[in-house]
């Protein structure tokens, strides 16, 4: 099993790397997270996960062990592939998928391309407890749940005729005095206030 490659990035891509071990090319599936951090003809250390199917041997590439624990947590997800983990790790920060998860936010976790409501339901229901480790503070969580609150309460306005950029402002400011107002609450503070 192959645990991590260290070696000069050959090819780079967005979704993938050729990692270039002492004449041997490596193929390494990676996130636009990794991406980022690799630079064309530098030497590289990646932690590596090896997937073995009947049809072909696939290696992904993580430029932190994090990275490479959470991609394993969303494999082991039923109907969540190698290539849905790692859009999801290439759209969202590990703080902010373990927020979603923690938070039940499947919405968020359906911005992934590919992602769709049973799949992203099914990622909150079995890794709501194991991705606490993932560094979520109760403040981003709040966030979370403030941002899927607000949303909801400016979409509802907006059926209602009140353009969002009116609203905004407003919601923003009623959400701060009161971070665990409900959004039926909320679309009525707006609406006194505008």
């Amino acid at each position: 099993m192959i645990f991590s490659l260290q070696g000069t990035v050959q090819e780079l891509t967005p979704t993938y790397a050729v990692i270039n071990v002492q004449g041997v090319g490596y193929y390494v599936g990676i996130s636009l997270m990794t991406s980022q951090k690799l630079l064309l003809n530098q030497e590289t250390f990646l932690f590596i996960q090896q997937i073995i199917r009947e049809d072909a041997h696939l290696l992904f590439g993580f430029n932190t062990r994090s990275e490479k624990e959470m991609f394993n947590l969303l494999i082991s997800v039923n109907g969540v592939g190698a290539v849905s983990a790692l859009i999801l790790l290439s759209t969202f920060s590990l703080n902010e998928v373990a927020a979603a998860v923690l938070s039940g936010n499947s919405a968020l976790i359906q911005k992934a391309k590919g992602i769709g409501a049973k799949t992203a339901e099914r990622i909150i229901v079995d890794l709501k407890d194991k991705v606490q480790k993932f560094n979520t503070s109760e403040e981003n969580i709040s966030t979370f749940v403030n941002n899927k609150i607000k949303e909801e309460s400016l979409s509802a306005l907006e059926v209602l005729g009140i353009p969002k950029r009116m609203s905004e402002k407003i919601a923003d400011k009623i959400i701060k005095q009161n971070p665990s107002i409900s959004v039926e609450e909320l679309v009525k503070q707006i609406l006194k206030n505008i």
